[in-house]
């Protein structure tokens, strides 16, 4: 993505990427930091438990209903941060392609993004959570 505020590259000096930018330039102006958005319902129950694909569909539906309320849409993030319950690489990697492929917010992933393994998140059963930093116009 490149509008006058945001451009988003990468180098030949670094290795290819699996679809985002190794860099994220932002002119200066407002942000939005969205708190980690979690699989959780209305109700703040986990939803998908044992299912990473429906935990990842919950989360991105947060997070866009976020996104939009601070004003912005998905091709206003200027960076990501996945974090996945796993030890297992490729379960991760899967997880990031899965929001950048094949949810609402893809366009999201174009921007600056970094994926983790990590033991544990905040809610008994949660695979996934997602932290976003948003460019406000």
């Amino acid at each position: 993505m490149t509008t006058d505020s945001v451009r988003n590259f990468s180098t030949d000096d670094l290795h290819p990427t699996g679809g985002y930018e190794h860099v994220t330039i932002v002119e200066p102006g407002r942000y939005a930091n969205l708190a980690g958005q979690c699989p959780v319902d209305a109700d703040e129950k986990v939803v998908g438990l044992g299912d990473i694909d429906r935990q990842i569909d919950q989360v991105a539906a947060n997070a866009l209903a976020a996104i939009t309320a601070a004003g912005a849409r998905p091709e206003d993030v200027v960076r990501s941060v996945v974090y996945v319950v796993s030890a297992d690489s490729a379960v991760v990697g899967a997880a990031w392609h899965r929001f950048a492929e094949n949810t609402v917010l893809a366009p999201a992933f174009k921007a600056a993004s970094t994926v983790l393994g990590v033991t544990a998140l905040g809610y008994s059963g949660q695979l996934v959570e997602l932290d976003l930093t948003v460019r406000l116009s």
